[in-house]
């Protein structure tokens, strides 16, 4: 039989816990229209002992491809991340190929960090196209033959659920996910479109609507626990 006490502790953490649940819920829908964001879910567990826990894991099944007419938006069509390089050298990994040209030439990423080993574009060629094996080739004219200017490199993980989410849509590997192994042999780029996040959002706000209704009945019985613990210490003989 549970005393009081421990019922308040349960009821708070079981609050705690779907707070937090909440709060990813949210995060998905925040971000319904960041390109190549993957949604990230709280699964709950329910502990022997009556308390509630759970588990950060990360959705990463294929959000859908959409034209932009954008040549330099690229998505990723498959498993498998961008590595970009900040101003800094730091190193970090995305499916969010909404890049443009930089100020140097280069293709880099919409907050300006280079796009592999550096890919640089000139300003006065007449097109350039990105084929889906990544090589990027320019052209100087309608008829001009291509010229082979870089490659915008794949990666993948081992263990891609164990990425660590290190801000700005962009990924960093950990000892779990192990380190990024390089694709040769792929078509897995599409020039001219972008991947859109993988939320649903109508399986979210179901969800955020549950979350509601249970915090909500949690803490009408916090209260009424907490008003007979009340009554019982003001008990006098």
């Amino acid at each position: 039989m549970y005393s009081m006490q421990g019922i308040v502790r349960k009821g708070v953490n079981n609050s705690i816990n779907q707070f937090e649940r909440l709060g990813y819920v949210g995060n998905n829908l925040a971000n319904m229209n960041t390109r190549g964001y993957k949604a990230v879910s709280f699964e709950q567990m329910l502990k022997e002992d009556g308390y509630l826990t759970g588990a950060v894991r990360t959705d990463y099944k294929q959000g859908s491809i959409q034209i932009t007419s954008n040549p330099y938006d690229v998505a990723v069509n498959g498993v498998g991340f961008i590595p970009v390089v900040s101003p800094e050298g730091e190193v970090a990994y995305t499916r969010d190929g909404a890049f443009k040209q930089g100020k140097n030439g280069y293709l880099v990423t919409s907050d300006d960090w280079i796009v592999g080993e550096g890919i640089k574009i000139p300003a006065n060629c007449y097109r350039f196209e990105i084929k889906p094996n990544g090589e990027v080739y320019t052209y100087d004219g309608a008829s001009a033959k291509g010229k082979k200017i870089g490659t915008i490199p794949l990666v993948r993980f081992a263990s891609q659920e164990n990425l660590e989410q290190a801000g700005m849509n962009k990924l960093v590997p950990t000892e779990d996910s192990g380190e990024p192994i390089l694709v040769k042999d792929h078509e897995c780029f599409c020039q001219n479109n972008l991947e859109n996040a993988n939320t649903n959002i109508y399986s979210s706000v179901n969800d955020m609507l549950r979350l509601n209704a249970s915090m909500l009945a949690s803490m009408q019985m916090l209260k009424v626990v907490d008003d007979m613990y009340n009554k019982a210490i003001n008990i006098r003989e």
